[in-house]
């Protein structure tokens, strides 16, 4: 599975690369993903849960 991040939605919090730092990073107060193979060494799901605004899902 790899992380998408709706820009629409999100909130730029950083709560996601707080949590996965390998695979999100905040750029101009948006957060992107910058290691779609990385899941497997953080806690994706838990920066999934962690979104206040449901900005990030698992595809």
């Amino acid at each position: 599975m790899q992380p998408v991040v709706d820009q629409e939605l999100c909130i730029g919090c950083g709560n996601c690369a707080e949590i996965c730092p390998e695979v999100f990073e905040l750029q101009d107060d948006k957060s992107f993903v910058i290691g779609l193979d990385k899941c497997a060494t953080c806690d994706c799901e838990g920066a999934v849960a962690g979104c206040p605004v449901s900005a990030i899902e698992l595809r």
